[in-house]
C-alpha cells in the first residue's frame, strides 16, 4: 500500500485507527481482519508502516460505511480507507481467476477467508489477525514458517511464480530484508522458471531491485542470492558477468569483480538509490577492458562503464537525474586516485560537483572492499572541511569581455582564457579582480601571434 500524501500517524496511533475500522466493519456483521505484511511484523515484534484489511464486505458496502474511501481497483475488489489522518487499503475476500500475462488474474470471485490465503504469494504474507478478538487466523502454516524463518510460497511454488513471475524477485527481497531462508522447493522453482523474469516490466523490476538494495540486511548477499537462483542473470547481466572475472591480488585480495562489487554493497552504511547502484555498476567496464600485461589490466574501464551503466539505467527505467549521477559516478570513480596530484583548482571543482559526497562515499567503499587503503579518502575529506567555510567556488573575477578587451581573438580562445583565469584565481595567485587583470593582460600580450 502506498504511502498517504498526508504526513502518516505515529505507529501506535496508526495502529488504533487500524484497528477502530476493523471494529467498523465487524459491528456491521461482515468480517474483518488485519492482512498480510502488517501481521507478519507484528508476529515479529515490529511495528508495521502501514495496514492492510481483508473483509468479507463487498466494496460498495465498504464504500457505503465510510463515506470518505474511494475505489482503488474496482476489478480487484479494493478500495482506499480514510480514517482521520490514516489511510487503508479494504479488499474483499477473494478467489483469483486464471492468469494469463505473468502478471495479474484475469479477474476475480468474492471468497472466504481460506481462500483468500490461499492465492497469495508466501506464507508469512498470508496470515490474517483480527484485532478486536486478539486473535492470529492462519491457514497456510505461516506462523510456523515466521518461527523457521523461511520464505515459502504458499501452495505449489511453480503455480504461484507462473501466476505473476516478479514473485520469484520478491522471494528475494524478503528473504534478504528478513535475513530468512529461501524454502527449498521454493529456490527449486525459481530457478525452474528464472527465465519468465524476462517478461516483466522494466518499471516493476526496478522497484523491486531498488527495494532489495535499501532494504536487505546485506544487500551484496541479495545479489548473491539473485546470482544463484539463475535471477540475475535476466536481469543484470552485466554483472553476472564479472563472476569469476580476476583482478590483481596486490590490489584486490578479495577475490574477483563480482565478489568485489557484492562487498561494497554489503559494506554501505547510510544507503541512497544512486549510491547503491553506484556500487553495483561501478566496475561494469572491467570485463570489456580486461588484458594481460606486465598484470591483469582494466584500462579505461572506468569510461567503458559509464556507457554501460547509462545504458543499463535507461533500460530499468530509473529517472533522468538518477541516471545521470550514477552515470557520473562511474565514470569519475578512478580519478580518486590520483587527488594528492591535482591542482588546488582542479580539486575545488571536484569537491564542488552536486555528485561529490555520492562520489567520495564509492570511492571509500571501493577501498575498503579491496586493499583497504583510505590515504585519498582522508586528503579529500581534509580539503572539503578546510572550505568549508568558503564558497567551493567563488564567483569568477574575468569575464568573456574582459578577455576580448585585453586583446584575446574572438571564438574558443576565449573561452581557454576564462579556463586559465579562473583556475589562477583558485590557486590564490592574485589577491583581487584587480591583479587578476594585470596578470591576464600580461599573459595575453606575450602570447604568441
Amino acid at each position: 500500500m502506498p504511502p498517504s500524501p498526508a504526513k502518516a500517524p505515529d505507529p501506535a496511533r496508526l495502529k488504533d485507527l487500524a484497528r477502530q475500522t476493523v471494529r467498523r466493519l465487524q459491528e456491521a456483521s461482515f468480517t474483518a481482519y488485519w492482512a498480510g505484511g502488517c501481521v507478519r511484523d507484528l508476529l515479529r515484534g515490529q511495528d508495521p508502516k502501514d495496514y492492510d484489511i481483508a473483509t468479507s464486505a463487498a466494496p460498495d458496502d465498504v464504500l457505503r460505511l465510510f463515506p470518505r474511501a474511494a475505489e482503488a481497483g474496482k476489478a480487484f475488489a479494493v478500495v482506499r480507507v480514510r480514517v482521520e489522518d490514516a489511510e487503508f487499503e479494504v479488499a474483499t475476500f477473494r478467489r483469483d481467476h486464471a492468469y494469463r500475462d505473468g502478471r495479474r488474474p484475469q479477474g476475480v470471485t468474492f471468497a472466504d477467508p481460506r481462500t483468500d490465503a490461499r492465492r497469495r504469494d508466501f506464507t508469512i504474507n498470508a496470515l490474517f489477525y483480527d484485532p478486536v478478538a486478539g486473535k492470529v487466523h492462519d491457514f497456510v502454516d505461516g506462523r510456523r514458517d515466521l518461527e523457521r524463518r523461511v520464505v515459502r510460497a504458499v501452495g505449489a511454488a511453480a503455480d504461484r511464480f507462473a501466476e505473476d513471475h516478479l514473485r520469484m524477485l520478491r522471494a528475494v527481497r524478503f528473504a534478504a530484508t528478513l535475513a530468512f531462508d529461501l524454502d527449498p522447493e521454493t529456490a527449486a522453482a525459481i530457478r525452474a522458471q528464472a527465465a519468465d523474469l524476462a517478461r516483466i516490466s522494466a518499471e516493476r523490476v526496478r522497484v523491486e531491485l531498488t527495494r532489495m538494495l535499501m532494504e536487505a540486511v546485506r544487500p551484496g548477499a541479495a545479489v548473491v542470492m539473485l546470482e544463484a537462483l539463475g535471477l540475475l542473470n535476466v536481469i543484470l547481466p552485466e554483472i553476472q558477468a564479472l563472476k569469476g572475472l580476476a583482478q590483481p591480488p596486490e590490489f584486490h585480495p578479495e577475490g574477483d569483480v563480482f565478489a568485489h562489487t557484492v562487498l561494497m554493497l554489503d559494506l554501505m552504511q547510510e544507503r541512497s538509490v544512486p549510491l547503491a547502484m553506484a556500487a553495483l555498476l561501478h566496475d561494469v567496464g572491467k570485463l570489456a577492458t580486461a588484458r594481460v600485461a606486465d598484470r591483469i589490466r582494466f584500462d579505461g574501464h572506468a569510461q567503458t562503464g559509464a556507457g554501460l551503466s547509462a545504458a543499463i539505467m535507461r533500460r530499468l527505467r530509473f529517472s533522468r537525474e538518477e541516471t545521470d549521477t550514477v552515470t557520473r559516478c562511474v565514470r569519475d570513480h578512478m580519478r580518486f586516485m590520483d587527488v594528492r596530484r591535482m591542482r588546488a583548482s582542479t580539486l575545488r571543482r571536484m569537491v564542488s560537483a552536486p555528485t561529490f559526497p555520492i562520489e567520495l562515499e564509492l570511492h571509500r567503499l571501493d577501498c575498503l572492499a579491496s586493499h583497504g587503503a583510505l590515504d585519498n579518502y582522508a586528503f579529500l575529506t581534509a580539503f572539503h572541511e578546510k572550505l568549508r567555510s568558503e564558497p567551493v567556488l567563488p564567483p569568477p573575477w574575468i569575464d568573456g569581455h574582459d578577455v576580448m578587451r585585453l586583446g584575446a581573438a574572438e571564438g574558443p580562445e576565449v573561452g581557454r582564457w576564462k579556463r586559465a583565469a579562473y583556475d589562477a584565481q583558485l590557486e590564490g595567485r592574485f589577491p583581487d579582480r584587480e591583479a587578476a587583470l594585470r596578470w591576464l593582460a600580461e599573459a595575453v600580450k606575450a602570447e604568441p601571434a
